[in-house]
């Protein structure tokens, strides 16, 4: 199935940023508002401690499954929230560039933002996002 998403960049702001700066659904879309996927296994525990590559990751797995359960997918996203818990910008780098690899062509608005602590023990990462969809 096609996205209804539409993805907007304006030449006149920069590309450098990997990512569009706007994105638009129809107004006939159903939204889909995604509650923060966290770096959770099946049974609640906090997966690859201290490695916020692989919390990214597991956090992309959880999104997905989150995403598929409303009959959408990752080209549905039409904005993403990407928080790592750290002052360290390499951090966010490292969480953003898996992401980021995740969204392949489908270059979502994001937000990416170091904060200071997340809600579950040893969390490190989290991405929020809303998606649209036409059923």
């Amino acid at each position: 199935m096609t996205s209804v998403v539409q993805l907007i960049r304006s030449t006149a702001l920069s590309d450098v940023a990997e990512y569009a700066y706007a994105a638009t659904a129809p107004v006939d879309a159903r939204l889909v508002f995604l509650a923060g996927a966290c770096p959770l296994d099946a049974d609640g525990a906090t997966v690859a401690v201290g490695d916020v590559r692989g919390q990214a990751a597991q956090c992309v797995a959880n999104l997905r499954t989150a995403l598929a359960a409303a009959g959408a997918g990752i080209e549905d996203l039409v904005q993403t929230r990407v928080l790592v818990a750290s002052s360290r910008q390499a951090d966010l780098v490292a969480a953003w560039e898996v992401v980021r690899a995740a969204m392949e062509d489908h270059d979502v608005p994001s937000t990416l933002l170091g904060v200071t602590v997340l809600g579950y023990d040893d969390q490190l990462v989290e991405i929020e996002g809303t998606a649209a969809v036409v059923d």
